[in-house]
C-alpha cells in the first residue's frame, strides 16, 4: 500500500492501532492528535518496524490545526492519498441530565471536526483522486438510552457518508464508512468534557470487545478495497441486523435495562450539573 494517509487521533486506541497496521502494509502516515507525547510513543514503534510516520499536534476543533497537518504532508511527502477522520469521544447521561452545551461540545468535534477534516483535506484528494475514509459507529444504527450525544453525531456521521459517496464520484474520491461495535480503547474511559480518567475503568466485560489490532486489520482490509461501508466486530453486525429487521426487539431489550455506557467515575460534572 504505497500511499500518504492522514489519521486524526491517532495517539490511542482505533487510531493507534490502524497506525500499525497501515505502516506494516506499506503506508507513509502524517499522524494527528492533541496528545503528541503518546503521538512520539507511536511513531517510535512504528520506525522501529521500519515504518514511516511523521507526527503532527492537531486538534480537530480548530482548522487551523488541519491546514498545518495537510501542509506538513506536502512538505515530507508531495502529496495526499487518504484522510481517515477518526478523532472522536462519546458524551454520555441521560437527556435531562445534559445540557445543550454538552450536546455542542459533542457535535464540535464528532461532527464539525470532521467536516473541518473533510474540508482541509480536499483540494489534496482530488489531485490524487484519493479516498475519505470516516469514522463512524454501530451507534449511528441503534441509539440505546443515556447515549443520545455520540449517537446523534454518529447518525450524522453516516447521512454525510451517504451524500459525500456521490458527490465526490466525479473528483474520483472514494468514501468508505467504518461502522465498529464495541472494540478495546480508551473511549470508555474518557469523560464529558474530553479528558481521560486514568482511573476509570471500561464497564464493559473484557470478552466483548474486539481487540483494537484485530479491528485495524478488518478497517485496513475495507479501506484498500475502497468499499463503501463496512460494520466491524460479529455484534455490531447482529445489532444492526436485528434493528433493520426487528427493530422493536431493541427498545423491548432497553426496557429490560439495557443502556449505553455510563460516563466513567470519577467524573468532570456536566455543564448543566455546575449551572445548578
Amino acid at each position: 500500500m504505497n500511499k500518504i494517509i492522514l489519521i486524526t487521533g491517532a495517539s490511542s486506541g482505533i487510531g493507534e492501532a490502524l497506525a500499525y497496521e497501515l505502516a506494516k502494509n506499506g503506508a507513509s502516515l502524517i499522524l494527528a492528535a492533541r496528545r503528541t507525547d503518546r503521538l512520539q510513543n507511536v511513531i517510535h514503534q512504528i520506525s522501529k518496524k521500519n515504518g514511516v510516520a511523521i507526527a503532527v499536534s492537531c486538534d480537530v476543533t480548530n482548522e487551523s490545526d488541519l491546514k498545518q497537518a495537510v501542509q506538513l504532508s506536502i512538505e515530507k511527502f508531495g502529496r495526499l492519498d487518504t484522510v481517515i477522520a477518526n478523532a472522536g469521544f462519546g458524551v454520555v447521561g441521560k437527556f435531562e441530565n445534559l445540557s445543550v452545551k454538552d450536546y455542542q461540545r459533542q457535535f464540535d468535534t464528532n461532527i464539525y471536526g470532521v467536516l473541518r477534516t473533510i474540508y482541509a483535506t480536499l483540494p489534496e484528494l482530488k489531485k490524487t483522486r484519493g479516498q475519505i475514509v470516516l469514522l463512524g459507529s454501530v451507534a449511528s444504527y441503534v441509539s440505546l438510552p443515556g447515549s443520545s450525544p455520540y449517537s446523534m453525531s454518529k447518525f450524522a456521521i453516516r447521512a454525510l457518508a451517504d451524500a459525500l459517496i456521490d458527490e465526490m464520484r466525479p473528483h474520483g474520491i472514494g468514501v468508505t464508512l467504518l461502522n465498529p461495535g464495541f472494540v478495546a480503547s480508551e473511549i470508555r474511559r474518557v469523560d464529558n468534557q474530553g479528558q481521560l480518567r486514568t482511573d476509570a475503568h471500561d464497564p464493559l466485560p473484557s470478552w466483548l470487545p474486539m481487540l483494537a489490532s484485530t479491528a485495524a486489520k478488518k478497517m485496513v482490509r475495507a479501506i484498500a478495497r475502497r468499499q463503501r461501508e463496512e460494520i466491524i466486530t460479529t455484534h455490531g453486525k447482529l445489532i444492526v441486523w436485528i434493528h433493520r429487521h426487528f427493530p422493536g426487539l431493541i427498545h423491548a431489550t432497553t426496557r429490560l435495562g439495557l443502556s449505553g455506557r455510563p460516563e466513567p467515575q470519577p467524573h468532570t460534572m456536566t455543564s448543566r450539573n455546575k449551572a445548578e
